[in-house]
């Protein structure tokens, strides 16, 4: 990764959120595994996201991978397409698919109902949820992984990560009050109150294919169930397809 790339996610990321350092992004960045770009049809940077592959296992012993989502963060003008999440989600799942010895979850934390919204929008059953959808063994984990990641900084009763350096969605960027009636965005809302001054909501879903609704199944690239829609899903028009590409490098050299 080059550093004009490196400088070009970090201003975007600035764009949408408060306090983003260079040293709280480079942490962020260094430690991750993989980045997914998304670049427009001038080659300008329209998003990324970050990821962190985390081995670890139920506390009846049983493996688990987590997909850790780290910094991100795409373009208003660029999020109607969902390229983004589409070669992220292609990604996880073709890796979930190559180890089916493992159970493979999504560890992701949000700081605004957008994020959170993903999950409702593309899995069956998730953590936390309005309904209490997820099995108890989900709830479990997502409390090891966030008690193991961020320790006293992750509260159990609430599932409410206080992040040591917070970076808060700008004003005007999470429109939530308008959205409170649906009940997947006024649940965030409960769940995580102070989502405006930077604190985030730890969540995780199950990497599987009985796992995805219609809309997770057309981003994944799967064929519908009976009674779905055939439709697919292009990659927009003017738009480049997204890239994914691994963070191997010594952090110096990125």
């Amino acid at each position: 990764m080059t550093g004009a790339e490196r400088a070009a996610m970090r201003a975007l990321l600035e764009d949408q959120f408060r306090d983003v350092t260079p040293s709280t992004f480079d942490a962020d960045l260094d430690e991750k595994d993989a980045a997914v770009l998304l670049a427009d049809a001038d080659g300008r940077l329209a998003g990324f996201s970050t990821l962190l592959r985390i081995e670890t296992a139920h506390a009846d012993g049983r493996p688990v991978t987590a997909f850790f989502s780290g910094d991100t963060v795409v373009r208003p003008d660029a999020r109607g397409a969902a390229l983004l999440p589409r070669l992220w989600s292609q990604h996880v799942f073709a890796e979930a698919a190559r180890h089916r010895e493992r159970d493979t979850v999504w560890f992701l934390l949000s700081s605004g109902y957008r994020t959170y919204r993903f999950l409702p929008t593309f899995f069956r059953t998730f953590a936390p949820a309005h309904d209490g959808r997820a099995g108890a063994a989900d709830r479990a984990l997502l409390a090891a992984l966030a008690s193991a990641r961020y320790g006293d900084r992750y509260e159990p009763t609430t599932g409410v990560v206080r992040l040591a350096h917070p970076t808060p969605l700008r004003d005007g960027a999470d429109d939530l009050a308008r959205r409170l009636g649906d009940p997947h965005v006024a649940f965030f809302a409960r769940a995580n109150p102070g989502w405006a001054r930077g604190d985030e909501l730890a969540c995780l879903t199950r990497i599987h294919p009985d796992n995805l609704t219609e809309a997770g199944r057309r981003m994944v690239g799967l064929a519908p169930l009976a009674g779905m829609g055939n439709g697919e899903m292009g990659t927009g028009r003017g738009e480049r397809s997204p890239s994914v590409g691994p963070l191997s490098a010594p952090p110096g050299d990125l």
